[in-house]
């Protein structure tokens, strides 16, 4: 009897512990939420804790009163389109575009009804998402860390440490617009102070490693990547090679720095996803996406790994180190 009584016990401690993922399942009749990000589904724990933590605020939880349904484009944003169709079919009460500026215009070419909530890098009025900031208008509206809009920045980050360099490399996707534009205004801003700026393509994470045999043969002084899903997702790969290539480079986000990058320079996403969990929730409870403006970053930070410099075998410039945010030893 006592075994049977642990077994019991077991199943039931399983079923809890499985009840977020099957809470559709078991209760249809919860309001569902629709999360497409183009990031992939191993980053499920970076990216889903906050967005949890902004929709608990209003009074959500998954499982209890509310359900979600997750799906992850893994980089490749020629999914997105069939990702958001799937979830406006399952009649989602809210869809939740969360990272990447194609994912957020995926699914606003899939609905003109369902309200949409993203956490995206670019200018969502320049992406064509809103029509302004303040009263976005329509059935969308969100978060933007605006990390793309900082490529001028960037550069001038990477003068300031390697102030001797003549040549920079610049790592784009083409098929997120809103990267080429940050590449654009990288490269103007890396020939207006007299550097030659190489941009390199790569849409997939079997094409970063043919960009980087390239740039062990053109050896340029630092490497700029791009904010970009893609790179984001392989952000363990890129600063491995990186490493082995011996490249210094600047990151978006302060993640590619805690994995051993040199540089980053950006806004939180974990903030961007808390507050669009946040929008979501308070629109469940009836407000209007159009009336809710799109929440701005308050702080960018300048995150430098000490650990990395030391392996290249660079000094860090002391102006660096005084006004960082955040030194990894």
């Amino acid at each position: 009897m006592a075994i049977h009584i642990r077994r019991r016990e077991l199943i039931s401690l399983i079923a809890g512990a499985a009840w977020p993922l099957a809470a559709h399942a078991q209760q249809p009749d919860l309001p569902l939420i629709g999360f497409l990000s183009s990031l992939a589904s191993s980053d499920l724990n970076l990216v889903v804790p906050a967005f949890r933590e902004g929709l608990n605020g209003t009074g959500f939880v998954e499982g209890r009163n509310i359900a979600i349904e997750y799906r992850w484009a893994e980089g490749d944003y020629q999914r997105l389109p069939t990702l958001s169709a799937d979830l406006v079919r399952q009649k989602v009460a809210v869809i939740a575009a969360i990272s990447g500026t194609p994912a957020a215009l995926a699914a606003k070419a899939a609905t003109a009804t369902i309200p949409i909530v993203f956490a995206i890098a670019s200018d969502p009025v320049d992406a064509g998402l809103v029509g302004s900031l303040n009263r976005p208008g329509d059935n969308i509206t969100g978060a933007t860390f605006f990390t793309a809009l900082l490529g001028e920045k960037r550069v001038g980050l990477l003068r300031e440490f390697f102030p001797k360099a003549t040549t920079i490399a610049l790592l784009l996707n083409p098929d997120n617009r809103a990267g080429v534009v940050d590449g654009t205004n990288a490269q103007a801003a890396a020939h207006a102070i007299g550097l030659r700026a190489m941009i390199f393509d790569a849409r997939a994470g079997r094409e970063i490693d043919a960009v980087f045999a390239t740039l062990a043969h053109e050896q340029p002084d630092a490497l700029y990547v791009n904010p970009d899903a893609l790179f984001f997702n392989e952000r363990n790969r890129i600063v491995a090679l990186a490493a082995r290539h011996a490249i210094p480079a600047i990151y978006a986000d302060r993640e590619s720095a805690e994995a051993g990058g040199l540089l980053s320079y950006g806004a939180s996403r974990t903030e961007a996803y808390r507050q669009a969990g946040s929008y979501v929730g308070r629109i469940l409870k009836g407000e209007k996406p159009g009336d809710l403006p799109v929440v701005l970053p308050t702080k960018y930070q300048l995150v430098i790994n000490r650990k990395t410099a030391k392996a290249l075998g660079l000094t860090i410039p002391d102006r660096l180190l005084a006004i960082a945010d955040e030194v990894i030893e």
